[in-house]
């Protein structure tokens, strides 16, 4: 961990208002652990260090196994000096009171006298779990699961999702800066793709930009010609000139801010005609979706927004029969577009999914039992401040497509035959990040362009 080199007052100036904001909100303590890096196959070989979302949110930095306090607006940090091991092998690090001074701590000890101060304390689990079961020793209670949370947990995370959902000053910036990291990466992927010879080489180009930004990314990147694959993280499959290689890749800026972008182009420079009318679908929902998005407007009406455009054009090519109303009651359009329209976007990827339905769900709202809206990951009113993915996508799925009881309900709704001649189009998927304004919306990454043609000029250049 090294100190920031954002000015001191301003990031201290926001963890301040931060923590006002939560003491508006609770009226009990609350301590939020950092979180240490997991051993991989051996004790000094771990995985890089992630500070858990929540301490972020008001700590500013990622700093391994420490713990804050919160209380009536006061921040009171827990944290060890390094040791003379650690400086053998890691370097100097900022002292115990350094951290403090650069983050706004009102006061500071070791993470020791952390157990002193914990007597009506509610706190968040983390998911590294030697520091997860510190929290169940200290605290002297078990930590189930975020929907069997004790209520005084229960009522921090209502409040922590209360305040994440709208992202401050800070917050934004630091999410365009992951943005413009992460259309850089995209636009190294396209122009490496006429040399390449495997996923692999395309994948290596576009993170050699985010390292190079010292940034990481937000979630295992997403580099394939199987684009049906809705998570697809090996990368060993050969480039041929007439596949669609899907890329689904974000930065995560130092302090763990993401950002969350999918671009699908032909691995030739050029798409065929089939994969041109898939394409140009999917961009034309992505597209009515994203001028729906502004405030007051239900996120949920966005999916059903990009549902009706893929029914509609679907039967348009011929792939779909009926009504585009009707295909979409039925969960027709599921069939190739199963997953939710989006999801919200901050600290992580999926913001505050560690919650979760809490941060995607407004109260009184349940998951659907439909095929068509189970997968949907963010069901409330949009709200200026907010950040979200808009992602529709068109898949060929096998475990969908060649499912009996599927094949068999909707045997009078897909014309196989005709869906048979877009076999060179296994996956497309076109994801922007939208940050809601008062008047509107302003897409991120709309410096990355997703036009077909000029999709193609990117990759040809």
């Amino acid at each position: 961990m090294q100190l920031s080199e954002r000015p001191t007052p301003s990031l201290a100036n926001i963890l301040q208002q931060r923590r006002q904001r939560l003491a508006q909100r609770i009226s009990f303590p609350a301590v939020l652990w950092s979180g240490r890096s997991a051993a991989r196959n051996f004790p000094a070989n771990v995985h890089p260090f992630r500070a858990s979302s929540h301490f972020l949110y008001f700590a500013g930095l990622p700093i391994a196994n420490a713990a804050i306090r919160l209380e009536a607006g006061r921040l009171e940090l827990f944290m060890d000096e390094a040791t003379a091991a650690d400086r053998l092998w890691h370097g100097d690090s900022p002292s115990r009171d350094q951290v403090a001074a650069e983050i706004g701590a009102d006061a500071a000890y070791p993470l020791s006298q952390l157990a002193a101060y914990l007597d009506g304390a509610a706190t968040i689990p983390v998911q590294e779990s030697a520091t997860r079961q510190q929290q169940t020793d200290w605290l002297k209670r078990d930590l189930p699961p975020a929907k069997a949370l004790q209520a005084i947990d229960q009522e921090l995370a209502a409040a922590m999702v209360e305040l994440r959902l709208i992202h401050d000053e800070l917050a934004i910036a630091e999410m365009r800066r992951a943005a413009a990291v992460t259309v850089a990466a995209h636009q190294a992927g396209m122009r490496a793709t006429l040399g390449a010879k495997t996923e692999a080489e395309i994948r290596a180009a576009m993170e050699a930009v985010l390292i190079a930004h010292n940034m990481t990314p937000a979630y295992s990147s997403i580099v394939t010609v199987h684009g049906e694959v809705l998570h697809n993280n090996a990368y060993h499959h050969a480039v041929q000139p007439n596949d669609l290689l899907l890329a689904d890749l974000g930065a995560e800026t130092e302090s763990g801010w993401a950002a969350d972008v999918t671009r699908t182009w032909p691995t030739a420079g050029q798409f065929s005609s089939t994969q041109r009318d898939l394409y140009d679908l999917v961009l034309a929902a992505h597209d009515a979706c994203i001028q729906q998005a502004s405030p007051g407007v239900e996120y949920r009406e966005l999916h059903l927004t990009a549902a009706q455009a893929l029914a509609a054009g679907l039967v348009d090519l011929g792939i779909l029969r009926g009504q585009a109303e009707d295909l979409v009651e039925q969960d027709a359009h599921a069939l190739f577009f199963p997953h939710g329209i989006g999801h919200l976007l901050g600290l992580d990827v999926h913001d505050m999914e560690d919650l979760g339905d809490l941060a995607g769900y407004a109260a009184g709202r349940v998951r659907s039992e439909r095929f068509g809206l189970g997968y949907l990951r963010l069901d409330r009113r949009l709200q200026a401040g907010m950040v979200v993915t808009i992602e529709p996508g068109f898949y060929q799925v096998p475990a969908l497509l060649n499912d009996p009881e599927r094949r068999t309900r909707y045997q009078d709704c897909v014309n196989w035959e005709r869906l048979a001649q877009f076999s060179d189009v296994r996956g497309i998927r076109i994801e922007d990040d939208v940050l809601i304004t008062p008047t509107g919306r302003e897409v991120l990454t709309h410096a990355l362009p997703t036009a077909a043609a000029q999709i193609e000029a990117l990759i040809q250049a």
